[in-house]
């Protein structure tokens, strides 16, 4: 387990520098977004990942990892937009927004660590392909509660989605530095 955690925290100071350096650039643009569109976004990089895993081949060079790391950040940004609903003009400094960011990084991998325990790290077995659907599957359940306005019979909600996106998108990364 400590291997992991290692791995998931590498993995954590990657995504969190692409953040950070993206937030200089735009600032915290991403407040205007609704969560649906947020959820329709990571769909995007999550079906880009599937259409390249099936086809073999890429037109655009923009890479499979850089996408898993999308999902992550946007993932991360969700879960913000959850706790604070989305603004009609940019309200948040950029010490608060990674202050957010790690909070919601952190509580993934608490996740992660609860789960591993649980399963006992069964993802490694996986084939990445098998993580990008289950991701995509996220995303469709995701999509049914935000069109149920939120509201579940028995499942957890749209925020509990978002964190299993971004612990499968980590094992991917891990897989694919692995290799």
């Amino acid at each position: 387990m400590e291997r992991t955690i290692n791995q998931y925290n590498e993995i954590i100071t990657v995504c969190r520098k692409l953040f950070a350096d993206k937030l200089k650039d735009y600032g915290a643009a991403w407040r205007i977004l609704r969560t649906t569109s947020l959820t329709d976004q990571i769909f995007i990089k999550a079906n880009r990942i599937r259409s390249l895993e099936t086809k073999g081949n890429q037109k655009i060079p923009d890479d499979i990892r850089g996408e898993f790391i999308g999902i992550i950040n946007y993932a991360i940004i969700a879960l913000i937009q959850c706790e604070r609903g989305f603004a009609d003009v940019v309200d948040i400094e950029e010490l608060e927004a990674l202050n957010l960011y790690d909070k919601y990084f952190v509580e993934a991998r608490e996740l992660m660590e609860k789960k591993n325990h649980d399963y006992g790290e069964a993802w490694r077995q996986m084939r990445i392909s098998s993580l990008t659907d289950l991701i995509l599957m996220k995303l469709y359940r995701t999509k049914q509660i935000e069109n149920n306005d939120g509201k579940t019979k028995v499942s957890e909600g749209a925020d509990a989605n978002y964190f299993d996106m971004i612990n499968y998108a980590v094992f991917a990364l891990i897989k694919m530095n692995e290799n």
